[in-house]
C-alpha cells in the first residue's frame, strides 16, 4: 500500500523554529488535516510536503524511499493549492485550466476543462476573461485543477477560503472520489474540514507538548 510519511521534521522560518521532532504517515486513501492558529506552521509544513523549500532537518518518505533521492518524481506526483493564485488574468478560465490539463497529459484540454470546471460550478464562465472572476470563482478555477491533474497527492492550504457552501460540497466531492481511488489529501483548516473521517494534527499543541 502506498504510504507517505514524514520524520523528525524540523521547520525554520521567520527568524525562529515553527516546529521541531514532527512526524506522520498517511496510506492510500488517507487524509490529514492541520489545524492550528495562524503562524503555527501549517502552511510551512505542506510547503515541505510539496518540496518548495527543505526542512532543515528531517525526511520525508514515499513508500519507505527519501524523497529527497527522487525530488522530480515526487513533484510528478503530487498537486499543490497554496494561497497565491495561478490562474491568468489574461486567459479565459477555461484557457487556464485547458492549460493545466494538457501539461497534466490530457489528450483534449478542452474538453477536460470543461468537465472540471462544470464539477466546481463555474463552466458557464469558461469563456470570461479570468480578470472579471470573484474572488470565490477564481478559487473555483484553481482548484479545479486537481481534477485535470493526474497527482495521487494532494496539498490543500486552506482550500475553503472564498468558497460558499454549493463550493464546499463540490470539493468535498472530489476529495471523496479521489480517496476512493486510492489518492491522499494533506489539507490545512481553521474551521472544518470538507474530508470525512481524517488524522488530525494540530500544530499549536504540538508545540505546546514540545516545550
Amino acid at each position: 500500500m502506498t504510504r507517505f510519511s514524514g520524520h523528525d521534521l524540523e521547520c525554520f522560518r521567520g527568524g525562529r523554529t515553527v516546529f521541531r521532532g514532527l512526524g506522520f504517515e498517511m496510506a492510500a486513501g488517507g487524509a490529514l488535516v492541520l489545524t492550528g492558529a495562524n503562524g503555527s506552521g501549517k502552511s510551512s509544513l505542506l510547503r515541505l510536503m510539496a518540496g518548495l523549500s527543505p526542512p532543515v532537518a528531517g525526511r520525508f518518505e514515499w513508500d519507505g524511499q527519501a524523497v529527497a533521492q527522487d525530488p522530480e518524481a515526487h513533484h510528478r506526483r503530487l498537486c499543490y493549492v497554496g494561497h497565491l493564485d495561478p490562474v491568468k488574468a489574461a486567459l479565459t478560465a477555461g484557457e487556464n485550466l485547458s492549460f493545466w490539463a494538457r501539461l497534466g497529459g490530457a489528450a483534449d484540454g478542452r474538453r477536460a476543462a470543461e468537465s472540471a470546471l462544470d464539477a466546481f460550478g463555474v463552466g458557464h464562465l469558461a469563456d470570461l476573461p479570468a480578470r472579471y472572476l470573484s474572488a470565490g470563482q477564481r478559487r473555483r478555477v484553481n482548484l479545479a485543477r486537481l481534477l485535470v491533474s493526474p497527482a495521487t497527492l494532494w496539498l490543500l492550504d486552506e482550500p475553503t477560503t472564498a468558497l460558499d457552501s454549493a463550493a464546499k460540497a463540490s470539493l468535498a466531492d472530489a476529495i471523496q472520489r479521489h480517496r476512493k481511488s486510492g489518492g491522499m489529501v494533506a489539507m490545512s483548516a481553521h474551521a472544518e474540514a470538507p474530508v470525512g473521517d481524517a488524522g488530525m494534527l494540530d500544530l499549536a499543541r504540538f508545540q505546546a507538548a514540545r516545550r
